[in-house]
């Protein structure tokens, strides 16, 4: 998706929806495909993110002097943030080509999203060509860092792109010479290109990007969106029991007895120490051994029998005493 054929291809494929009484059986293979790829779930962190991002949008539409306004979504790793930045991504790219459709015999007449993946020990340079490379602005070796960076602000202006998504903004580091470039090149571009920017990455607030004087900058310009992992409960709510019940209502199980995810939720969550990620990979692989199996249904069982990311093992392990006291 850090191409513009294959952010299109994402934005506009039909969503995945669940099983609807009255629908004709999948065949197994479908069922397969349907929970490897699997539904995305609204969450809160999708809410908070889309509402940000729409005012954000609003705010900055007519600034012309100084950067817009930004946006960082931290947390830590599995949950959730990539999935809530693509989600709102897509949105804002349905919308805008609802508003403004393509004039007859186009395709498409402007690209109102971006999405760009940080690479590791990313320099000015390789950075600014990861944004020519979205829209395949061409880039040779002889050019220089100044010259790709010109192209891509021409380019992306008059493609009309209003909205920038960056993720895994954490491999920045602006303590080192290259990261310090790197870090430049991005207020460069949020002040060059009329578009609203979006920054993803774990732990941001920890590291090195928010010290020293272009930490400063950024944390000056830019909001802070924790994405955490879904706590067991809040006030007279419980979130985390509200998203298995809606990933169980999604699922598409020919055997499996509706409430028996949510009865399990206190137990999902010492698994997945409530992150989206690992909550979604635990759910999708066990309705797919449970179709391989002939099974056909979750039980707690099938869920103590699937090793998950090593990150949520050992967050779920218990902790001896001696760990506890040293905590």
């Amino acid at each position: 998706m850090t191409t513009w054929q294959g952010w299109h291809t994402f934005a506009t494929a039909p969503p995945l929806t669940p099983p609807r009484p009255g629908d004709a059986p999948r065949s197994t293979e479908e069922r397969l495909a349907y929970h490897s790829a699997f539904v995305t779930v609204r969450t809160p962190a999708i809410d908070t993110l889309a509402t940000q991002v729409r005012t954000l949008m609003l705010l900055g539409r007519h600034q012309q002097t100084t950067a817009r306004p930004s946006l960082i979504v931290t947390g830590p790793a599995a949950a959730g943030k990539t999935t809530a930045l693509l989600e709102v991504g897509r949105t804002c790219h349905l919308a805008h080509t609802r508003k403004n459709p393509a004039p007859p015999g186009r395709a498409h007449e402007q690209v109102p999203v971006a999405y760009l993946l940080v690479p590791p020990g990313a320099t000015a340079k390789t950075l600014a060509a990861e944004f020519a490379r979205y829209l395949g602005i061409p880039v040779t070796t002889r050019m220089t860092q100044a010259q790709i960076t010109s192209a891509v602000c021409h380019t992306y202006t008059a493609a009309g792109v209003r909205l920038v998504l960056i993720d895994e903004i954490h491999r920045l580091n602006p303590r080192t010479t290259t990261g310090a470039e790197a870090a430049d090149l991005l207020k460069d571009l949020t002040e060059r290109i009329k578009a609203t920017f979006v920054y993803t990455g774990i732990d941001v607030a920890a590291t090195p990007l928010f010290s020293g004087i272009r930490g400063a900058q950024l944390a000056g310009r830019a909001s802070l969106i924790s994405c955490g992992p879904l706590p067991a409960r809040h006030g007279t709510r419980r979130p985390f029991t509200d998203l298995v019940t809606d990933m169980e209502a999604a699922l598409d199980l020919t055997q499996h007895t509706p409430g028996t995810l949510p009865r399990h939720a206190s137990y999902l969550h010492q698994r997945t120490a409530g992150r989206i990620g690992s909550l979604a990979r635990l759910i999708r692989q066990a309705a797919i051994t449970a179709i391989c199996d002939g099974t056909e249904r979750i039980t707690k069982k099938t869920l103590e029998a699937i090793q998950l990311d090593h990150l949520a093992e050992e967050l779920s392990r218990p902790r001896t005493r001696q760990t506890a006291r040293t905590a």
